[in-house]
């Protein structure tokens, strides 16, 4: 199964999140080694998150201020037997009432003394270096009253210089760069769509070109710039190529009407000599007189103008086919039968149609035996049908890589390549039913005329 090529929407989509992703990544290691190698900068962060966190327990009950810390909280703040390390808290008030302690002589050491007035921060270092060993303290306004949460921390036993440098980044760094990542996606996606429609358009205009109309071209209107060069280059090339196919259909129409003439001579003068060779040659002349009929009829269906185009009863037109092709029919051992059950009124070439209902009898009467019977049948509805008793198709044409499409047998099976040229010129339906030694049913369904 072949693998579907990448969306242009999908090629920048990803390149654009592998290098957003680079520039957090690269980002984020900024902000680490900037707050990493700055212990007073860190230092400060980490106290100003720690006491933000333990001041949520402070509240006003019935008047005054109670300290009641959950139980998560007491866990953050407890000491693990064997750390090396200390965590002491002291809450106190701007007038020096103490709401919570955790310590005796080790608050008077590291702490304000009770009747320093409250300051907004404060902070020393007991010991410099990591882990940590630090003393300050922020107070925090509980209904119009002032409360200094302190905090001395020895060797940051719980880690909390690592937790307040990640909260840093996550809120700094991530939070944002992620609403930044976000839009500039969209905005790309929402970009490329949008100069993508014209090329939408351009696709839609390409499989709606009519093969006929030579002169048909992409529009380039509205295209950026790079697209319309691409655009630009597709319609010379279809330039090009309808002047070589517009060559070719008339070399192949004139080839064929001139060697018309002397086949016709030659087998003029054949008739004249009394010789069975002369009669083998004149088959040979009626199947090359054929086979330029045949691409005549080839080259007339591919320069078809389509003004041509009439609307027409398939019954009338099945039933003169059948009866100019009687005598080549009955002539060849083989007969023929005209059925009618009624037509609804389509648009066609008339000639056209004529041709292809002439290659599907002649071909019944070619490649099957006498006695086969051959039934032509119009309707019901806008359909037509040949149908025989014979042996069955079985030499249809196959591809081949350099002679294009052949039969097994060698021959160019030009008959049904001119039926199925026609019908796709009528946006007309083909349904071949055959079999082995019972026969062959083409059947081919226009679209009705409104």
């Amino acid at each position: 199964m072949k693998e579907e090529n990448p969306s242009l929407i999908g090629i920048v989509a990803r390149r654009i999140i592998a290098f957003s992703l680079l520039a957090m990544v690269l980002q984020i290691g900024v902000v680490f080694a900037d707050y990493w190698f700055d212990d007073y900068k860190l230092s400060i962060l980490m106290l100003q998150q720690e006491t933000a966190t333990f001041s949520r327990a402070i509240t006003r009950h019935d008047g005054r201020l109670t300290f009641r810390p959950g139980h998560d909280l007491q866990e953050r703040y407890r000491v693990r037997p064997g750390d090396e390390g200390a965590i002491y808290v002291r809450v106190r008030t701007g007038s020096g009432s103490v709401l919570f302690s955790n310590c005796a002589t080790e608050c008077a050491e590291h702490f304000l003394p009770l009747s320093v007035d409250v300051p907004s921060f404060w902070k020393r270092v007991i010991k410099p270096g990591k882990p940590f060993s630090i003393a300050g303290g922020q107070s925090f306004d509980r209904n119009g009253m002032p409360v200094l949460v302190e905090l001395a921390i020895i060797k940051d036993p719980n880690g909390f210089m690592y937790d307040a440098l990640l909260h840093e980044m996550f809120d700094s760094m991530i939070v944002p760069m992620t609403l930044m990542f976000c839009l500039v996606i969209g905005a790309t996606i929402w970009s490329i769509r949008s100069a993508l429609k014209p090329v939408a358009m351009a696709v839609r205009a390409a499989d709606a070109i009519d093969p006929r109309d030579s002169g048909a071209r992409l529009p380039a209107a509205r295209m950026p710039q790079e697209i319309e060069r691409l655009v630009s280059a597709v319609n010379r090339l279809l330039a090009r190529l309808g002047d070589l196919i517009q060559s070719q259909k008339l070399f192949s129409s004139s080839i064929a009407h001139e060697i018309r003439t002397p086949v016709a001579i030659a087998k003029m003068e054949l008739g004249r000599i009394a010789d069975p060779r002369a009669r083998n040659a004149e088959r040979d002349l009626d199947a090359l007189t054929h086979i330029l009929e045949q691409l005549t009829s080839l080259a007339r269906a591919d320069v078809v103008d389509p003004s041509a185009y009439r609307r027409a009863s398939l019954s009338e037109i099945g039933a003169a086919v059948a009866e100019a092709t009687a005598p080549f029919v009955f002539d060849q051992g083989k007969s023929i039968e005209f059925i009618d059950h009624g037509t609804a009124p389509v648009t066609v070439i008339p000639g056209l149609v004529e041709n292809m209902l002439r290659n599907l009898i002649e071909n019944a009467v070619k490649h099957n035996p006498a006695g086969t019977a051959i039934i032509v049948t119009c309707g019901p509805g806008p359909q037509v049908t040949v149908e025989d008793n014979g042996r069955g198709l079985v030499d249809l044409p196959e591809h081949n890589e350099d002679l294009g499409y052949v039969k097994r047998s060698g021959q160019l099976g030009l008959g049904l390549k001119i039926v199925h040229r026609i019908a796709e010129l009528h946006k007309a339906k083909i349904a071949i039913d055959t079999a082995r030694d019972r026969g062959t049913k083409i059947a081919i369904v226009f679209t009705a005329s409104e």
